[in-house]
């Protein structure tokens, strides 16, 4: 049999030369489709500790949410539709979604399950299937195998890249002049160090608690947010996230997005992007820290979106955590390391829809292990469905080089 036809690239100029064609009309459709893709930009946000994803999206329309989280119940959060509704802080995220520019994905994971903070992020960061099985990141390959065939740079927000930007792509990294946040990402360590040990662990949640609590005291008397009860309901004062020091938070916050956004904007800037926001783990007071944590990432994001200007309809946001929350409060008005969370998907590129993935619901037999959210979607899925749709990357670069041994993760295609 013959073998098919397959014409040279001098046999088709000579073909278009004869025909008396344009060699410079024939090279705008790739022209284009090239020129269409090095404006296409992905931000990664990671918010590290924990965060949870029933406050963050409260399914308010379940029949056992209010039973379930007791106090910490929203009753004020923004509707998104009948069983979905957004976190009262997260309002700039709730006039994007709105706009049909932001989405949910309100039960995903990553492979991992051992609740712990550090291997948590690992395999988030990483994209691997198993805990320390690679030094590089996920978004790092990912720059290195869109480089093959186009300039692409990356920026991290940070005195030092995250893990998720690590690897044999040089990236750029901007700080807005504060360190990394020891005091955030003390206790995790100390919490992953001894949550095995009977004596050790429980005291050490005792003294968190204690501590959290204490805080939120003298926060309280300054103004700054409400003291807040055990049960995690205002117990008087001023109104949680109200005082002059949040909204000094919250405009510091928008300013980072914006600065962000600057870089991003140029005519030869970075195309690839991730920060890290610390703060979301949330054993003691969910409420009062919430309130906070979430008021600033929706600033971010606020600023990333103001920022972008018509570069917005070019971009995706992703916000991802290392895990969810137990589904039900602890003893000091908080949560426990959990499984499935919420990531956020947000951008001008985004296709307006409904949550992104199947929600399993809060009944009994439908939690994990009886405790968490169980996860329907595989959250490797979810960036390969971005890198694959909005960025160009085939599928086998997103199997192998990318997120390694992961072919029988289908990307989350339709979101863009």
């Amino acid at each position: 049999m013959n073998a098919p036809f397959q014409p040279s690239r001098r046999s088709l100029l000579a073909t278009a030369a004869g025909f008396g064609l344009s060699l410079q009309l024939l090279a705008v459709p790739a022209l284009a489709a090239e020129t269409a893709l090095n404006k296409k930009k992905v931000i990664v946000v990671i918010c590290r500790g924990g965060m949870d994803g029933l406050s963050v999206t409260p399914p308010i329309g379940d029949s056992e949410y209010q039973g379930l989280r007791g106090g910490l119940a929203l009753n004020d959060a923004l509707p998104l539709d009948g069983t979905f509704a957004l976190h009262p802080q997260l309002t700039a995220v709730h006039a994007m979604a709105r706009a049909g520019e932001a989405r949910i994905v309100p039960a995903v994971a990553t492979p991992d399950r051992a609740r712990s903070h550090f291997e948590a992020q690992d395999v988030l960061e990483t994209g691997a299937a198993g805990v320390y099985s690679t030094t590089s990141g996920w978004l790092n390959r990912a720059v290195e195998t869109l480089s093959a065939q186009r300039k692409v740079d990356a920026i991290s927000i940070g005195p030092t890249a995250p893990l998720l930007l690590r690897g044999k792509v040089q990236t750029a990294s901007w700080s807005p002049g504060r360190g990394v946040d020891a005091e955030a990402r003390l206790p995790m360590l100390l919490q992953d160090l001894y949550r095995n040990d009977p004596l050790l662990g429980p005291a050490l949640a005792r003294g968190l608690a204690t501590e959290t609590m204490a805080k939120d005291a003298t926060a309280g008397l300054m103004g700054d947010s409400s003291m807040m009860a055990a049960g995690g309901k205002p117990s008087g004062g001023v109104k949680a996230g109200a005082g002059p020091g949040a909204q000094q938070g919250r405009e510091a916050a928008k300013t980072l997005g914006e600065a962000l956004a600057g870089f991003m904007r140029e005519p030869n800037g970075p195309t690839v992007a991730a920060i890290s926001l610390d703060g979301f783990d949330s054993h003691a007071n969910q409420a009062g820290l919430l309130t906070q944590r979430l008021a600033y990432l929706d600033a971010v994001l606020d600023g990333i979106h103001t920022g972008l200007g018509p570069e917005w309809k070019n971009t995706v946001v992703l916000v991802a955590t290392e895990f969810g929350r137990t589904a039900r409060a602890n003893g000091t008005g908080g949560t426990d390391h959990g499984t499935g969370s919420t990531a956020l998907i947000l951008g001008g590129s985004l296709k307006p829809g409904g949550i992104v993935g199947d929600w399993p619901t809060l009944k009994a037999n439908a939690l994990y292990e009886n405790r968490d959210v169980a996860p329907t979607v595989d959250m490797r899925g979810l960036f390969k469905g971005v890198l694959s749709e909005h960025m160009g990357v085939d599928r086998a670069a997103l199997d192998t080089a990318i997120f390694p041994s992961s072919s029988g993760v289908k990307p989350v295609l339709g979101l863009v």
